[in-house]
């Protein structure tokens, strides 16, 4: 018994360990146009419209390769553990491309970005009509991924808001000419390069359908090193829905 219990013990520190220790993060910021401009269409957080501007949807941490539950389990414990079907479904959630809910008790409070608020009801504000409490937002974003980010909760949100500051993707797209239209299209490939000029990095994208079923840029996803202090090359690339022409609807 005092083994099983001490292999328990030690199974679960290197399922929280393994969880932690991630590769980069992404800054994943959303176009709130098209976001809005799909026929689930959108709310304003409190009631209050946001700015026509990227804003930030989360910071997540990411593994530069996908980690299968079996392929955890046989890192954590050998061949022998490859048959085991309970043992595998203990692994769960752990077993991603991203670790998440690191630790489900670590609620955000308040207190610890009051300081923030005003900045984060610029640059982070929730769109999505189930859930139209700004704060409700940045709880459930900070207990899936800020909890895996190895910061305190004040660092994980200053250190992206900082991020997103230093690097306005709509004045970058803005000076390559690609500004919101709800007629004009633009290549992709314009887009992603905008950013790549503008940031340093190429930044992976993803696209949505608007009501009509024309693609629109709808987030932006860049790197960020573990510090969550910079931009890095992304080490993956990530599969997109993008046509070769995608529109960036007025908000």
């Amino acid at each position: 018994m005092k083994l099983v219990i001490a292999f328990l013990v030690v199974f679960s520190l290197a399922v929280s360990s393994t969880a932690e220790k991630f590769d980069f993060f992404y800054l994943v910021q959303q176009w709130p146009g098209s976001f809005c401009d799909t026929r689930q269409g959108c709310c304003f957080p409190d009631d209050t419209k946001p700015a026509a501007a990227f804003g930030i949807h989360g910071m997540w941490p990411n593994y530069a390769k996908c980690r299968g539950r079996q392929g955890l389990a046989r890192a954590m414990l050998g061949d022998a553990a490859g048959a085991d079907d309970a043992f595998l479904s203990t692994v769960g959630r752990r077993g991603k491309c991203w670790p998440e809910y690191c630790d489900d008790g670590n609620e955000l409070s308040p207190w610890e970005i009051r300081d923030l608020v005003a900045s984060l009801d610029r640059s982070w504000p929730t769109l999505s009509c189930k859930n139209r409490r700004s704060f409700q937002f940045w709880s459930y974003e900070w207990k899936k991924h800020g909890t895996c980010s190895n910061l305190e909760p004040h660092d994980y949100f200053a250190r992206a808001l900082a991020l997103k500051a230093k690097h306005d993707l709509a004045a970058i797209l803005a000076d390559a000419g690609i500004v919101p239209s709800d007629t004009e299209t633009y290549t992709v490939s314009s887009v992603r390069d905008a950013i790549a000029q503008g940031t340093g990095f190429v930044a992976n994208l993803e696209c949505n359908r608007d009501a009509d079923g024309e693609a629109q840029l709808f987030q932006v996803y860049q790197c960020v090193d573990r510090d969550a202090k910079k931009l890095i090359d992304c080490p993956l690339a990530m599969p997109t829905k993008c046509t070769d022409r995608v529109k960036l609807p007025v908000f």
